[in-house]
């Protein structure tokens, strides 16, 4: 069950991980927020989910990428 846990959590985009430890709070309080959020205004925040996984995952890449070439 901790596996499935992590791979949601963190596996798929990590967004609402990610924000939450940036600002403090529970992961699962920021997804929460995401879906309440997503009924409330008809689906528009997951565009901002989707944009915020990107550059997450942009960073993540840039990060990566410079650390292969400081190894050189």
């Amino acid at each position: 069950m901790k596996k499935l846990q992590y791979i949601l959590e963190f596996g798929l985009f990590g967004v609402c991980a990610k924000l939450g430890r940036k600002m403090g709070l529970a992961g699962s309080s920021v997804r929460l927020f995401f879906i309440y959020i997503s009924f409330l205004a008809l689906g528009s925040p997951i565009f901002v989910y989707m944009a915020l996984a990107w550059i997450i995952d942009f960073r993540k890449h840039l990060r990566l990428k410079r650390n292969l070439l400081r190894d050189f």
